[in-house]
């Protein structure tokens, strides 16, 4: 009788595919990562929420009597994860099953289909960082040529209260760390239970605090061609937490730019005369020089601004200041006049290097509806689910298999990240 394989076969291809596609995995295994059963239905939406930590500001007397105060406010702010579309690569059944069954090369095969939906997901993910982090270390469109320049991002990390639990990462293009290999040393020993590719990736496991590693994933963008890039606040933004919380995200009027000048996503707008604060003790970000860090926030979305340079600019990592407020994050508010400037050079490409905390972003992994065919679900340890499935198309009168990923993306907190220059 003739070998069946049908009944179990898309458990096999699972098994085949779930674990090059987590060893091909470098950006998304150092975030936040789940998976979201039960939070996503026909009701929620395509959204779901993550809630943030409160904070409180304290009061200082002598004899302990804080009657004549009052209680910090209760303000609990969320995080939304926003379902994105599917990643799906296409197999011919005969093929996969082949490569399955009758001992072609099958590690080959399956590898190659995992890497394209770690690369498709990587690369748009990569988009989501770089678009989403507040922190700026370096001078925009300065190359990164040294370790102190690497260094120089941990220091503003820590500065800026990221925690230094061991979970904070860096990653450059491969150019970049061919530079870094002229002066590099033994920097710290890799961990041999990493998988394949985040191993390989790793040029040290602990360099300023830091996990630093290569990635070809990184995302760039292109400035306007309009030349002037400097401009103002045209009306006192709202510096509220309770506005803030929810989107970690700050509308900016602006006036006086370029006319017709064209906002990119990932540029970074500089307010003069704000600077930022640490975001535990509160106290003023103090560089090397001894100067204040001037508030910066990278831009979330493309906008065009109208002939007379006018427009609405939205900034991940809002400047907030309120009085004796838990959460500021400068130490004075900004106001209308201030000056405001999009960093770096018009008609440029850019491709900064990414700094995070692990707790910076979240990827949730969507379970994904079983179709009217033969389904299996392969999760990783760490939530990431894929569905493989195996069913006829009627119409092409062939057999497929396809498997599935669907994440969703979440800003768990802009200020654990940032774009990194030398």
């Amino acid at each position: 009788m003739a070998n069946s394989f049908k009944s179990n076969f898309t458990r096999k291809l699972a098994e085949a595919v779930l674990d090059p596609f987590d060893s091909e995995r470098v950006l998304s295994k150092n975030v936040n990562t789940q998976l979201l059963a039960g939070q996503f239905n026909a009701n929620s939406g395509s959204n779901v929420d993550f809630k943030r930590p409160t904070d409180y500001v304290t009061s200082r007397t002598s004899d302990g009597d804080i009657s004549g105060g009052t209680a910090s406010p209760i303000i609990t702010g969320k995080a939304t994860g926003t379902v994105q579309d599917y990643i799906t690569v296409e197999l011919d059944y005969f093929e996969a099953a082949e490569a399955l069954e009758m001992g072609t090369d099958k590690s080959r095969f399956f590898k190659d289909a995992a890497k394209r939906v770690v690369t498709d997901l990587e690369v748009d993910f990569a988009g989501f960082m770089r678009k989403n982090s507040g922190l700026l270390a370096g001078t925009v469109g300065t190359a990164v040529t040294s370790w102190s320049d690497v260094a120089t991002a941990g220091a503003t990390a820590v500065s800026a209260g990221v925690p230094s639990d061991g979970n904070l990462n860096y990653a450059v293009n491969p150019f970049t760390q061919a530079t870094l290999a002229d002066v590099q040393r033994s920097l710290g020993a890799v961990d041999p239970l990493v998988s394949e590719a985040h191993k390989e990736a790793i040029i040290s496991n602990n360099f300023a605090g830091m996990k630093v590693m290569t990635a070809t994933t990184l995302s760039s963008y292109t400035t306007s061609s309009v030349a002037d890039r400097v401009g103002a606040i045209a009306t006192n933004p709202d510096v509220t937490y309770a506005t803030a919380k929810d989107t970690m995200t700050q509308t900016i009027a602006v006036n006086a730019f370029g006319n017709n000048l064209v906002v990119k996503a990932g540029d970074i707008l500089q307010i003069t005369g704000r600077n930022r604060l640490n975001m535990n003790t509160r106290q003023p970000m103090i560089n090397a020089a001894g100067s204040n860090v001037v508030f910066t926030g990278v831009v979330t979305a493309d906008v065009t601004l109208s002939g007379t340079g006018t427009g609405n600019i939205v900034i991940s990592g809002p400047a907030i200041y309120e009085a004796a407020g838990a959460y500021n994050t400068v130490a004075s508010a900004p106001v209308a006049t201030d000056v405001v400037t999009l960093l770096g050079a018009a008609s440029t490409l850019y491709q900064p290097n990414l700094f995070w905390h692990k707790q910076a972003f979240s990827i949730g992994s969507v379970p994904i509806l079983k179709l009217n065919s033969t389904d299996t679900l392969a999760t990783t340890e760490d939530g990431m689910q894929l569905r493989v499935s195996m069913g006829s198309s009627i119409r092409e009168n062939k057999q497929i298999v396809r498997i599935d990923l669907r994440p969703a993306y979440a800003v768990l907190n802009p200020f654990f990240a940032g774009q990194a220059w030398g």
